[in-house]
């Protein structure tokens, strides 16, 4: 089932999120849902306070970055073909490698995007899906995407990350979004 998208605004997209664990009710149907909800809205990732759920859950699908890049662009980043994972109960070991910039959206903040600062590599510790612990570093789009979605399971946005200057002039725009002044071709609940 598609899931209605949590736009700008809503006090849960600030929410710090909970680990859960393995008797979470339904969390099967939740995931599958989270997916179907992600693909239906042309995302490459989606957390868990997006669908309106406070807890350290989110999905990546970085290998969709890949399957378009434009043939000049392949080969430039260190984790193609990318991965399609669940992330449950994150948390960031370490943070390593320069910063680097890449243009970021997001699907609670539609139709805003800028260039975002980020370090290359994440170090994080997880459980899948099945409950299975495990600490994995990642680099390159998979790391961005992963970092963007662990900042969602923090209730940190990217637009956080934009100078002072550059929100001000934006104030206008997400204020639209949080009232609803915004059209999407998904799904969208708004909290005003």
């Amino acid at each position: 089932m598609i899931l209605p998208i949590i736009a700008y605004g809503a006090p849960i997209l600030r929410t710090v999120c909970k680990d859960i664990t393995p008797e979470y009710p339904q969390l099967d149907k939740l995931l599958e849902d989270m997916w179907e909800t992600m693909y239906a809205s042309s995302g490459v990732g989606l957390a868990a306070p997006q669908v309106n759920r406070d807890i350290r859950l989110f999905i990546v699908d970085s290998r969709q970055i890949f399957a378009n890049l434009d043939e000049d662009e392949k080969g430039k980043y260190p984790d193609e073909p990318g991965t399609k994972q669940v992330f449950i109960n994150a948390h960031i070991k370490e943070v390593n490698g320069e910063d680097w910039s890449y243009n970021e959206g997001c699907l609670s903040i539609p139709k805003i995007r800028e260039d975002i600062n980020r370090k290359e590599e994440v170090t994080l510790e997880y459980d899948d899906e099945n409950f299975e612990h495990h600490v994995g570093s990642f680099n390159g789009i998979t790391a961005r995407i992963i970092l963007h979605e662990y900042d969602h399971i923090e209730g940190k946005l990217f637009i956080d990350y934009m100078k002072p200057l550059k929100r001000k002039l934006l104030r206008g725009k997400l204020e639209d979004i949080s009232k609803g002044k915004v059209s999407v071709d998904y799904k969208m609940a708004f909290s005003k």
